[in-house]
């Protein structure tokens, strides 16, 4: 959109689109380097995906290690320099998160923690987490989000700095367009809000923070393979600052790769989310769970080892009703939907979506078998400790014979059979044979009733969006920046092969102070 003729409604020198972390550290570091800040949020409550976040901020305190480990983890899909940038940020999150947290009473601890990948540099990474919030110590929840976690606390910490420092924020406001000067430099930005069309002069620039698009039907169906792929936690994140960019000329990377689990599904069409499998400890290939056998010690200087890995009551089979993976891959909610994607060229069609969940009456009684996390205000549900409710509800099923189970599953009984047959034998001898699954969490199936459940892939996020340099600028297809346009954190996120847990909040933190700095830096425009 052209600037041309336009009549601004009001001024202001940053507009930062989006209030979750990354659009409150933009915001935050905009105001405190002079700008005058508006913090535009479109959903009535804010937080994005933060705010469920286990908020556990990744950091380092060895950068040229934890840069080692992000040159693997993006595979080359990434150019280096903006890895290096992360790295080097990565070592300053700690002593960042400490301001914040004294401004408002909260406290931090830094634990260490490897890598999810047996990659160079795993052993230098930790999590950095806000370990105390007073204002939360008896809250059973806050804004959208159903009780207290590091992402709840971690958001809590950012916001009051947002309102601290005097930036303006305004809930239910959308943004839509970006406006251009003649010159192809961002002048401001349309948005809608109560109805009414407006425009908002920028004289500094633009900070696009409003995350990617796990909540847009399209851009999943053209921009990932499998279908469908199923929303989370959050329906504020569709695309929006993606298509922003685009319309003013960004060059897009990484847009196939999403970071997510697979999961359940709600029978009711009407219910925007996936339900995650039980959350399972994650675990390093190669790095044994003994103490003696790490090597790596904890900030007290302990030995650490890594969790215990639990015992995990299902398996998952195709609809074939044969399995086709490792239930329990080093990193569940990251790469636990990869081999939902296989496309069958000779049945024409995706024979692992759906899935199926399947377990017996000893499964059922151990835990919970699944989860509901969602930063939303209409669509909530709680999980029955014994999963009966979701028998009750048609989550799940109920088979009282192996035969039952495969009519109901519309699967080859005989097939079926085999499969649970060789999985209780691979169990008994403590090993599966067939795709690795460590050996502590395989369970046995075979005490009637059996239950079962279709499984999606679910996205959490996705790590694709406009592409942008070491200063955070939004660049065109020529790698020329478009000036006065920024982005930060899942708008573009510099993720390309793999996922780093706890990698998103840190690249919220030093994108978004990165972001915030230089359009503040920015002389105003005409």
């Amino acid at each position: 959109m052209s600037a041309a003729g336009v009549s601004w409604d009001e001024t202001t020198d940053v507009v930062v689109v989006g209030f979750g972390a990354a659009g409150a550290v933009a915001a935050i570091e905009a105001r405190r380097n002079g700008a005058e800040t508006l913090l535009l949020e479109k959903m009535p409550w804010p937080g994005g995906l933060s705010i469920v976040s286990a908020g556990g901020v990744r950091v380092t305190d060895n950068v040229e290690q934890a840069y080692q480990y992000l040159v693997t983890t993006c595979a080359g899909r990434t150019p280096l320099p903006i890895l290096r940038a992360l790295a080097e940020g990565m070592i300053r999150a700690p002593d960042y998160l400490r301001e914040l947290a004294n401004a408002v009473g909260a406290t931090v601890k830094v634990t260490k923690a490897l890598g999810n990948y047996p990659f160079p540099g795993t052993d230098a990474l930790a999590y950095c987490e806000i370990d105390q919030v007073p204002a939360l110590a008896d809250a059973n929840g806050y804004h959208a989000v159903q009780g207290i976690k590091g992402g709840t606390r971690l958001f809590k910490v950012l916001e009051d700095n947002v309102h601290a420092l005097g930036v303006q924020v305004r809930m239910e406001v959308a943004a839509e367009r970006l406006i251009t000067d003649e010159s192809g430099a961002i002048a401001g930005i349309a948005v809608r809000a109560g109805g009414r069309s407006l425009r908002i002069r920028t004289r500094r620039g633009v900070v696009l923070a409003c995350g990617g698009f796990e909540d847009d039907a399209e851009m999943k169906r053209q921009y990932l393979q499998a279908m469908p792929v199923l929303t989370g936690s959050f329906r504020g994140n569709t695309g929006d600052g993606i298509r922003m960019a685009q319309a003013v000329g960004a060059d897009l990377w990484h847009m196939w790769h999403y970071h997510g689990p697979y999961g359940l599904k709600h029978p009711d069409p009407a219910f925007p989310f996936g339900f995650y499998m039980k959350a399972v400890p994650m675990w390093t290939p190669g790095r044994p769970g003994r103490v003696s056998d790490l090597g790596v010690t904890d900030a007290h200087g302990k030995p650490m080892s890594q969790k215990t890995l639990a015992k995990m009551a299902w398996i998952v089979v195709d609809q074939t009703g044969r399995r086709f993976m490792d239930e329990y891959p080093p990193y569940p909610g990251d790469t636990g939907i990869r081999p939902f994607d296989w496309y069958d060229s000779k049945t024409q069609r995706f024979p692992r979506i759906p899935a199926y969940v399947i377990f017996d009456e000893e499964g059922r009684k151990m835990y919970p078998v699944a989860r509901s996390v969602q930063n939303d205000r209409d669509f909530r549900y709680a999980w029955s400790p014994d999963n009966l409710k979701e028998v009750e509800n048609g989550i799940l099923e109920r088979a009282e014979s192996l035969d039952e189970l495969a009519a109901k599953m519309e699967v080859d009984a005989a097939a079926l059979r085999q499969t649970i047959e060789r999985w209780n034998r691979m169990v008994d001898a403590g090993r599966d044979e067939d795709f690795g699954r460590m050996p502590e969490t395989l369970t046995p199936i075979r005490t009637p009733p059996y239950y079962f459940g279709r499984a999606y892939p679910i996205v959490i996020n996705t790590q694709g969006g406009p592409v942008h340099d070491v200063e955070q600028r939004i660049l065109n297809p020529f790698g020329e920046p478009i000036p006065r346009l920024y982005a930060a954190g899942e708008c573009g996120s510099v993720f390309g092969h793999l996922y780093l847990g706890g990698g998103n909040l840190s690249e919220c933190l030093v994108g978004g102070w990165t972001a915030g700095r230089n359009v503040a830096s920015l002389p105003p425009g005409a």
